[in-house]
């Protein structure tokens, strides 16, 4: 992010008297630049100010780095590539050839088995970012940008497809235990760590130009269904929402029992597509972009 002193300004920067005040002689944590006291940001007191601070950093660097629309990729964090999965697989098999009476070795295999199943959606995304890409780069590299999760599995997938194609691509990584290292294919001036999901869900969606959902998790599930509850409530322009996978969708939720409930009408069915595979999504998408 940029630092320069804005031209003819008469004022010094923030970081001109940063440097000044390091020279002083007191360590007391009342005499530092509020802006530099990292106990004084992190009180409770200031979470409006943290708030504040994780809406403006990503939206300045995207906006320095050229960004004007994104293309949003969401999906399981534990679907691996194919090859890294019959690796598993054949790990389990050996376990249950060693133990074939094992209860627990028999489960895992079987979860191997998924898991190798599974790994046609990271193939799958990866080769759809490829598509998105090239429209991409085709357009000046600044518009259809690629954006995930930051994390692995069917993120890392569609943040490695735009990077072998040449173009940027953007990881939105969240402090979390576990799976929240950023994948190592995100442009690394476009790669940002958020501690609140309200603000990260902000910037999925503010320069977005559709959205895939590909099979995944609560995240993956929570991402999708706020998009269509802003879509259908008219609080964000409509965009082309598209399901990666019908047999783990129609499985996951029934979307007709819904409807015949009255939680949703007929046509809130259709601010989405279900489809099998990358070709069918980007002709949806080909087709809602003109």
């Amino acid at each position: 992010m940029s630092n320069k002193k804005p031209p003819f300004c008469v004022f010094p920067t923030a970081a001109e008297d940063l440097k000044h005040a390091c020279q002083s002689e007191s360590t007391a944590d009342s005499y530092r630049l509020a802006y530099s006291d990292e106990n004084f940001l992190l009180r409770d007191d200031l979470r409006a100010i943290r708030l504040q601070l994780e809406w403006l950093k990503p939206d300045l660097v995207q906006q320095e780095q050229g960004i004007e629309s994104t293309v949003v990729v969401f999906g399981g964090a534990r679907f691996l590539e194919r090859e890294k999965a019959l690796e598993k697989l054949q790990l389990a098999k050996d376990a249950l050839a060693h133990s074939p009476n094992d209860a627990e070795i028999l489960k895992n295999y079987k979860k191997a088995e998924t898991l190798l199943n599974n790994s046609r959606f990271y193939d799958d995304a990866r080769r759809l970012s490829t598509m998105i890409t090239q429209k991409s780069l085709a357009n000046g590299g600044n518009e259809y940008v690629v954006v995930t999760g930051g994390g692995p599995g069917v993120m890392e997938a569609a943040n490695r497809g735009a990077f072998e194609t040449g173009g940027k691509t953007i990881g939105l990584n969240i402090v979390l235990p576990f799976e929240q290292k950023a994948n190592p294919y995100i442009t690394p001036e476009l790669c940002f760590q958020f501690h609140y999901f309200a603000l990260r869900k902000m910037h999925f969606l503010k320069r977005a130009v559709a959205l895939i959902a590909y099979p995944g998790g609560f995240g993956t599930l929570d991402e999708l269904f706020e998009t269509l509850t802003l879509i259908q409530t008219k609080k964000i322009k409509s965009l082309p929402v598209v399901l990666m996978g019908k047999d783990y969708w129609k499985r996951v939720i029934d979307f007709e029992f819904l409807v015949e409930q009255g939680a949703i009408t007929e046509a809130d069915t259709q601010l989405f597509k279900i489809v099998d595979n990358a070709e069918e999504a980007w002709s949806v998408l080909e087709k809602s972009w003109g």
